[in-house]
């Protein structure tokens, strides 16, 4: 994978372009009981407002739309525990491309269904994301489709990097922003177009202490896999993926790690005050947020909502937990 060339701001200006005949900026909104809990000055972005409800859907359009003739004959296969299968399917049935998307058994009913909705070929396969991508890429090379990594592709990367320049576009005074990890794609892109708009914006990464993989990865530069025991599939990877790590070992400027219950009390205080339906992924910024506390008091931060696809099962399960709801 070390042939693969980094996107840079250019590709993500460029992406902006491409994608906006099709999508619309997501919200970014300020809410005072955020900002009373963290003493801050505290933008969210809604990427929980996308189509497929998650921001994966940029990094999709750009790609898909760009396909050459022979790859839109193939057809495109990726493997996702949901989001980024809802992004490919999304892209593929808007320029008329067939898709399979390999879940794992387990996967999220509300996601695997959207996806169905959407005109893919799902198939539920694993234990685990893991186990899912590996079977994906198998058909992958049995049957000739175009596969789409959901991290090692730099015109995903530059795609979901559009929804930093959207909030910097629309409010310049950010000095943090927080971003969720599982995989890295929108860690990397929001790193990408962060850096270039302003160096001292401080990126900060988030993922969940039961799926570590892209964590040690950045702390040791190197690759290192990692149990995955998280409840909160988007951040749900055993493995660390290249190009995205490449781009945030030069680029990020920190990485925290939160628990399972951490990110589902941030979960429901999101749903509660932001009055939008919100992802444990989605949550996961502020979670951060909360644990780095007096680090973000009197900031400008910015909280990147990266989803908002729970499960209305997950939904009753949230609120029904002690302490929660």
């Amino acid at each position: 994978m070390s042939q693969l060339n980094e996107p840079n701001f250019a590709d993500v200006l460029d992406a902006a372009r491409q994608i906006r005949p099709h999508l619309q900026p997501t919200p970014l909104r300020r809410y005072a009981a955020l900002e009373r809990l963290l003493g801050a000055e505290v933008h969210v972005k809604h990427e929980n407002h996308n189509p497929t409800g998650a921001f994966k859907v940029r990094g999709g359009i750009n790609l898909v739309s760009r396909l050459d003739q022979d790859e839109r004959g193939r057809g495109v296969i990726a493997a996702s525990t949901g989001n980024h299968g809802q992004s490919v399917a999304y892209a593929a049935k808007l320029f008329g491309v067939g898709a399979v998307i390999c879940a794992p058994e387990n996967a999220n009913a509300a996601k695997v269904e959207a996806m169905r909705e959407l005109g893919a070929t799902v198939n539920l396969v694993g234990a685990d994301f893991d186990e899912a991508r590996e079977a994906c890429e198998r058909q992958a090379l049995a049957e000739g489709y175009r596969y789409i990594h959901s991290g090692n592709e730099p015109l995903l990367i530059a795609g979901v990097g559009t929804h930093t320049l959207e909030i910097l576009s629309e409010e310049s005074r950010i000095d943090v922003i927080i971003v969720p990890i599982g995989g890295g794609s929108g860690a990397a892109g929001a790193c990408i177009a962060a850096k270039a708009v302003n160096p001292d914006i401080q990126v900060i990464g988030v993922q969940s202490d039961q799926a570590q993989a892209a964590y040690l990865s950045w702390k040791s530069g190197e690759l290192q896999e990692s149990p995955n025991r998280t409840r909160a599939e988007g951040l749900s990877t055993a493995t660390p993926f290249e190009l995205p790590q490449r781009i945030m070992r030069r680029l990020l400027d920190d990485f925290v790690l939160v628990s399972d219950d951490e990110i589902d009390a941030a979960t429901a205080l999101m749903i509660e005050k932001t009055r939008t339906l919100v992802e444990a992924a989605g949550a996961a910024a502020l979670a951060a947020a909360l644990k780095l506390g007096g680090r973000m008091r009197g900031r400008t931060i910015a909280l990147i909502c990266s989803g908002g696809n729970i499960s209305p099962a997950q939904l009753k399960a949230l609120l029904a937990a002690p302490g929660i709801g």
